[in-house]
């Protein structure tokens, strides 16, 4: 897949983004999550492109060789931040397309509501892994909240101080670190006890891994965190007490795009207190008023796309060509 793609760099919002791109014809944006970066998406770029679409991944700021970022200053890293880097990014490569289609997991799935929020006339429609839309609670701020419900170990929490983290994974070793993250799959918090990241969890041990994944997956996302380390990663965490304060603006605001949500059983964040009853009984769709349809795939985790490529694919394409289809009609019975 990597000799496939085209590795390009533009100078966007005060940062150099890399990212890849493959295809010719409408274009998507695949936007990745932690602890990746753009092969994340190696499955689903290789087949849009056989489909007649331009894919295009970028390493969003602070992730892979994107460089330029503060990475000493976590509130350079919200959502209004990130979303800035992609409007332009859409700017400069596709200054011809009033609207694109846009995929994004984990935090990339956070920062793709935040362009469905704040920018709805860049996107055509979004297809959504494992991360819905939550909503700006505006008596709770995020930190005090995680750690009043799931207290310090949370993953979460254990982020926050700078440096402290990064050696305790220094310390484990790279590449368990990623192999840990990435074959995670208890559908329950993730706690991180200090100074023993990952000592009770059940993710994979030694050499073993999924049928999915490969030591030469693990070496790749490997050998960019040796090369940057993870406190650029990181840092959207750190930044989610000060997300939360320069976002007051679109406190009750509802997404206006049409979106497919796509998430696995044994996925944390669907197992998280209440997120069963929001997507299921009318919460989610009361916010997303275009939701298309809420997918559970049974037997799945957290890292969706990548365990289950071909499902996938085709939830993603069959979804856009859909929606292609009813906007073109629309323009027809315009005209």
């Amino acid at each position: 897949m990597e000799d496939q793609v085209e590795h390009k760099t533009v100078a966007v919002n005060g940062i150099n983004m890399h990212f890849v791109e493959i295809g010719q014809g409408p274009l998507v944006l695949f936007i990745h999550g932690f602890p990746e970066c753009w092969y994340s998406w190696r499955h689903q770029m290789s087949f849009m492109a056989k489909q007649g679409y331009r894919a295009v991944a970028p390493d969003l700021r602070g992730y892979g060789d994107t460089t330029g970022a503060p990475n000493d200053d976590p509130n350079k890293f919200t959502t209004l931040d990130i979303v800035g880097d992609l409007v332009e990014l859409l700017n400069n490569i596709a200054p011809q397309e009033e609207k694109v289609f846009v995929v994004g997991h984990d935090w990339g799935a956070v920062v793709s509501w935040a362009l469905c929020l704040y920018r709805p006339d860049k996107v055509k429609a979004f297809v959504c892994l494992s991360v819905a839309f939550n909503p700006r609670n505006p008596l709770r701020k995020p930190l005090d909240t995680l750690r009043k419900v799931y207290g310090d170990d949370y993953y979460v929490v254990r982020f926050q101080e700078a440096g402290v983290i990064e050696g305790e994974f220094e310390e484990l070793g790279i590449k368990n670190v990623v192999k840990k993250f990435l074959t995670y799959r208890t559908p329950g918090p993730l706690y991180l006890k200090k100074g023993k990241p990952f000592e009770d969890t059940s993710s994979t041990n030694d050499d073993e891994l999924p049928a999915w994944l490969s030591h030469e997956d693990i070496d790749f996302y490997a050998n960019k965190y040796k090369q940057i380390g993870f406190t650029g990663a990181l840092n959207y965490y750190r930044s989610i007490d000060r997300n939360w304060e320069v976002t007051a603006a679109w406190t009750g605001a509802k997404i206006q795009v049409p979106v497919k949500f796509i998430v696995g059983d044994l996925d944390i964040t669907y197992n998280a207190p209440g997120a069963k009853d929001y997507l299921h009984k009318g919460g989610f769709k009361k916010l997303v008023p275009l939701l298309e349809d809420v997918v559970v795939l049974q037997g799945v985790g957290h890292f969706i796309h990548q365990e289950k490529p071909k499902e996938i694919n085709e939830h993603i394409y069959n979804y856009i060509t859909k929606i292609s289809s009813s906007q073109n009609h629309s323009i027809c019975a315009i005209l």
